[in-house]
């Protein structure tokens, strides 16, 4: 089951792959041999500290094998990702069917995510507060294409009863943002992995089109999962009392909501295979052999 999260970030390591799995040298002894990790279980690697090396049949087999890799800046945020190219055997069609998909059905694409992320958000605050601030009643609310940004109502109300009536959504602030922002980058390599096995490509988005983002689709997809990060960061700061620096205990608590169990259609799977049925059904609908996500 591809399901792991590696993340190698507080000491040096080199990297090299053996009979189908990556070996971590750390520099270990007999006592302490290299690491390996099959391929096959591999979702997503993370290499952060700057004294990794690694060849580029690293970076070959992993993505060949279906990994993503994501490299970090100094402060250990994500800010590169490699992920698969050649995923999917009739990826060509899906490319043209996802190229001249009608505005229509990228409008009600969009609602459907839309509502399903106020649905998920809805229900981290029953969860946590025995209340949704109102955001069930907002589900009903969003139309084809969310033109009257719905999404951006709910997130107001959402994030003050999550985080208190001073907390904004700045991606430069350096309270909670931090935390989420290392949590949204790693869940945006694991849907952007799952678009490129499902044929699609992740820069022609539904809903965002920025010509700077080549990951406007996964940016779409990921909507409904962010809960997922925003939970684990919830409990992160309910256990410190405050917000802690994105250390390596951080870091692993938050790896670790994006490889829990989760429930998709009545089902216990893997996060990572319900991003995979969401990629897989959002292909269904681009090429017309399901209507609605």
């Amino acid at each position: 089951m591809r399901n792991r999260i590696i993340e190698i970030a507080e000491s040096p390591a080199r990297l090299r792959i053996e009979h189908r799995q990556l070996v971590i040298d750390a520099g270990g002894t007999e006592s302490l041999p290299p690491a390996r990790v099959p391929l096959d279980e591999l979702a997503v690697l993370v290499v952060a500290h700057p004294q990794v090396s690694y060849t580029q049949a690293v970076l070959t087999e992993l993505v060949s094998a279906g990994g993503t890799f994501v490299t970090c800046d100094r402060s250990r945020l994500p800010v590169g990702l490699l992920l698969p190219l050649d995923a999917h055997s009739i990826q060509t069609d899906r490319f043209r069917r996802q190229l001249d998909l009608p505005r229509p059905r990228q409008k009600r694409l969009w609602q459907q995510i839309v509502q399903a992320k106020i649905a998920m958000q809805a229900r981290l605050l029953r969860d946590r507060f025995a209340d949704d601030a109102g955001l069930s009643r907002l589900v009903t609310a969003v139309r084809s294409g969310d033109p009257a940004n719905v999404e951006g109502r709910a997130a107001r109300r959402y994030w003050q009863r999550l985080f208190g009536q001073d907390f904004r959504r700045d991606r430069h602030a350096e309270d909670h943002n931090r935390l989420l922002n290392y949590g949204y980058a790693i869940l945006r390599a694991a849907v952007a992995r799952a678009v490129a096995a499902a044929g699609l490509h992740p820069s022609l988005g539904v809903h965002h089109h920025n010509r700077n983002n080549s990951y406007c689709l996964a940016d779409d997809l990921m909507e409904p999962y962010r809960p997922v990060v925003d939970r684990a960061v919830a409990d992160i700061v309910d256990e410190f009392d405050d917000v802690p620096p994105l250390d390596q205990m951080t870091r692993a608590h938050l790896l670790g909501a994006l490889t829990r169990a989760v429930l998709i259609e009545g089902e216990q799977r893997s996060l990572f295979d319900a991003i995979a049925l969401s990629a897989s059904s959002l292909a269904n609908v681009i090429t017309e052999a399901a209507s609605r996500l």
